[in-house]
């Protein structure tokens, strides 16, 4: 009996803890409410892009499959609206081993009037071949066009490596 007597003594609310009162709350609707209260069902939709995915979700997962080593490094380029920017890439050390863009002055060059995007890309592709002889690199492990389609300026950037071998002709 004692127990039982204890126990009722010492019922409390959780709020008298902080002293503050605890305003009642009815999980239903009062009887006035109860007709503006309407239960949806619940309705479950698919992903929007189920079937045909992200471009740039589909290359963060070929980009965990191909990383670049010192000898084959990973050649990754991608195409804005108006320029391309290209890269060698060395994922085990984690090094650029080469970078240009059509955004360049010694690619763009100073001549009047100036060069256009589309031969600054054929030029970003020269310059990729200089320093791939330069570094002794014969091949590439993959080619990353970031979810790219292939532009005009992506064909011209393409045009010198192809002719070196990093690419199979089209």
């Amino acid at each position: 009996m004692s127990l039982t007597k204890a126990a009722a003594a010492l019922q409390f609310n959780a709020c008298d803890f902080f002293g503050t009162k605890a305003k009642p709350f009815n999980l239903l609707p009062s009887q006035t409410q109860r007709r503006s209260f309407f239960l949806k069902p619940l309705v479950v939709e698919a992903r929007a892009n189920a079937r045909t995915e992200s471009a740039k979700i589909r290359n963060r997962r070929i980009q965990k499959k191909f990383n670049g080593t010192p000898t084959k490094p990973r050649l990754s380029v991608f195409c804005s609206d108006k320029q391309l920017y290209a890269m060698l890439v060395d994922d085990q050390n984690k090094k650029c081993l080469f970078y240009g863009s059509t955004l360049q002055q010694s690619i763009r060059g100073n001549g009047n009037p100036p060069c256009s995007t589309i031969e600054a890309a054929e030029r970003v592709g020269e310059e990729l071949i200089k320093t791939c002889i330069a570094l002794n690199i014969t091949e590439i492990s993959s080619y990353d066009r970031n979810g790219s389609r292939r532009g005009e300026r992506m064909q011209a950037f393409e045009i010198p490596i192809s002719r070196h071998g990093f690419l199979q002709q089209r």
